[in-house]
Parts: structure tokens; sequence; C-alpha cells
């Protein structure tokens, strides 16, 4: 296997080697790796939603709504904790697409004081475009990666995650005690 050129994060790594030959740094190469990584893709990420004249997090809303099915509306309880925002938060970016008539707000029929929050019918035609290029740029920025590496870098994240995420018996206890 030929090696890749080194990256920034092989330079730290090995300044920290040489000025704390002590510490196993090793760690630092896999989250400052994961950090940059999330840094390119969130610019990626963002100029893929400009060309919609969407922010990230409107593409999200519209893209939570979108994969609910038909006929493509929750509550506002369900998007927040989809998306992992606070409630406030979620009433902004709804009173934001609706002013943009991408999404409405309707009757709960099932509870007479709730609200349903739907795509528009403008919201349903940009999210099908915005998430069809949105794909075409993940795999893009993926394509060199096979796809036995792929499934197993997904797994190996899989794994990180929930052992970063607190679990919903936790006690409260922080990674950094």
């Amino acid at each position: 296997m030929t090696r890749r050129p080194q990256d920034q994060v092989d330079t730290i790594l090995e300044q920290w080697k040489r000025e704390r030959p002590d510490l196993d740094v090793s760690p630092m190469g896999i989250i400052g790796r994961i950090s940059r990584i999330e840094r390119l893709v969130d610019e990626k990420m963002k100029a893929v939603c400009s060309t919609f004249n969407l922010e990230r997090w409107g593409f999200d809303v519209l893209a939570t709504l979108r994969r609910a099915g038909k006929p493509y509306q929750l509550t506002p309880t369900q998007l927040y904790n989809s998306l992992m925002i606070t409630s406030g938060a979620m009433t902004n970016r709804i009173d934001r697409l609706e002013a943009a008539s991408l999404v409405e707000r309707l009757h709960d029929p099932a509870d007479r004081r709730g609200v349903l929050v739907s795509l528009t019918k403008d919201g349903l035609k940009l999210i099908d475009k915005a998430v069809t290029t949105h794909m075409e740029v993940e795999e893009a920025m993926l394509a060199s990666l096979s796809s036995k590496d792929r499934e197993s870098f997904a797994e190996l994240l899989r794994t990180l995650s929930q052992d970063l995420e607190p679990s919903p018996s936790a006690s409260g206890k922080a990674i950094l005690q």
C-alpha cells in the first residue's frame, strides 16, 4: 500500500512527539482529522445550500420533513427533537421558512391545540432538487474510498458516535470528569 503524503495533522503530531515524547498523541491524529474534515464538509454543504438560497439549517428542516414521507409534516417538537435543537431555535427556523413559503403551519386534527409543520409545494420541489445535488456532492467527497472502505469507515464512525453520545440511562457523567 502506498502511503499518502503527510497532512497538517501529521505535522502537528510530529511537533508534539518532539516536544512531549512522554505523551501518546495518536488520539489527536483521529480527532484532529475529524475536526478538519467537519469544517471542510461544512464549507461544501454551505455552498450547495447557497445555490438553492438556503442556509444549512433550512436544508436540514426541509429534508427532515421530506424524509418523514407523505404528507411531509411533523409537529414542531418532532422537528426539534430530530434536529437536536431547542424549541426556540425551531420556532425561529419555522418562522423564516414559512416567510419564504417553503413550509406552512397547519392545525393538528389529532390535537386541537397542536400545530403541524408541513412542506409547501414549493418547499417540496426545492428540497427534492437540493437533496439530489447534496448527494452528488457527498458522493464526490467520498470518491477516493471504495465501497468496502466506506462500509468499514461508516461502522467505525457509528461505534465512535455511539460511545460518545449520552445514553438515555446515563447519570450525567461526562467524558472529562
